[in-house]
């Protein structure tokens, strides 16, 4: 499958290295072989890796010693993107930002990237990094789907004001968008969503997901062989704060799906409905901001 992808035209590779116990490295590293330079290898470190209280979190130390476990893995000997995976309320953001700055000057690291953090946090270790002219943070790494909207609220106006690149996760819901889990059969022998309660960690209410995921099919129709899942991807690729998609394909057939996306256009009244179906709920403050100024000067400058 990373030949294929490689073969189709795709350059960047995600893992972490609590993946599979750090196995995910390995294996693409091994997979990569001659090619590593062909291509973007993106990590993450910061999960538990080990039974010790310090095999976990975002200190000097757990960074530098993940970062040089990472390498060997992956058998390279730089990491394009290294990303933080979780938050670590333990460790102040200076010494997590001096560590990564270290790995950079050493030329371990190329760039340096986040996922899951809130927008303060990513806020506020930005300013760290950019106040010690420390590398700073180029990327987010944040969950996306029509089904999880949530960082529209906060996140997507950060990256966008910063400049910040946007990686989605699990941009089919955990295969829930792909159109196979149905009201009549919620459960697949095969699904990932059968062996783990993936809708629960991500707050989706399956009703309405039955519902978005029938639109998606009718979507679909339109356009001659595409899928679900095709759509799904195509809505999030025509957002313009998603720089990459990550798909987490286990069979060939599944890859050669989710790829045909990139050439699925979506029309501007199908993106619409399906903005529409899965807005997010209005929240304070977020809502306030999106209509404040002035209304004779939003009037003026033709502001909505």
């Amino acid at each position: 499958m990373v030949s294929q992808a490689i073969e189709a035209g795709i350059n960047l590779f995600d893992t972490a290295n609590n993946y599979g116990g750090g196995r995910a490295e390995e294996f693409l590293g091994r997979a990569l072989g001659s090619r590593r330079s062909d291509v973007i290898i993106a990590t993450k470190l910061g999960a538990r890796t080990g039974p010790a209280l310090t095999d976990a979190g975002l200190s000097y130390r757990h960074v530098i010693a993940s970062t040089e476990a990472s390498l060997k893995r992956l058998g390279t000997d730089y990491i394009d993107l290294l990303q933080l995976h979780v938050p670590d309320p333990l460790t102040p953001f200076e010494e997590t930002a001096r560590a990564l700055d270290h790995l950079v000057q050493r030329g371990l690291v190329r760039y340096v990237g986040y996922s899951n953090l809130g927008d303060w946090q990513a806020a506020t270790f930005l300013a760290t990094q950019r106040q010690h002219e420390y590398a700073p943070f180029v990327s987010a790494q944040m969950y996306y789907s029509l089904l999880g909207r949530d960082i529209e609220y906060g996140v997507t106006p950060f990256l966008r004001y910063e400049g910040l690149g946007l990686l989605v996760w699990s941009p089919l819901a955990g295969g829930f968008l792909s159109g196979k889990y149905t009201r009549e059969q919620p459960k697949v022998s095969d699904g990932r969503l059968t062996s783990f309660d993936y809708l629960s960690l991500l707050l989706i209410d399956r009703e309405k997901g039955y519902v978005v995921v029938d639109k998606l099919r009718d979507i679909a129709v339109t356009h001659r062989d595409a899928t679900p899942a095709q759509v799904a991807l195509a809505w999030l690729l025509a957002k313009p704060y998603v720089s990459s998609v990550i798909i987490g394909a286990s069979k060939s057939e599944q890859f050669a799906d989710n790829l045909a996306a990139t050439n699925l256009s979506l029309t501007t009244e199908e993106i619409e409905a399906l903005d529409t179906l899965t807005e997010p709920k209005p929240l304070y403050p977020y809502k306030w901001q999106a209509s404040g100024g002035d209304h004779m000067v939003r009037q003026a400058l033709g502001m909505r």
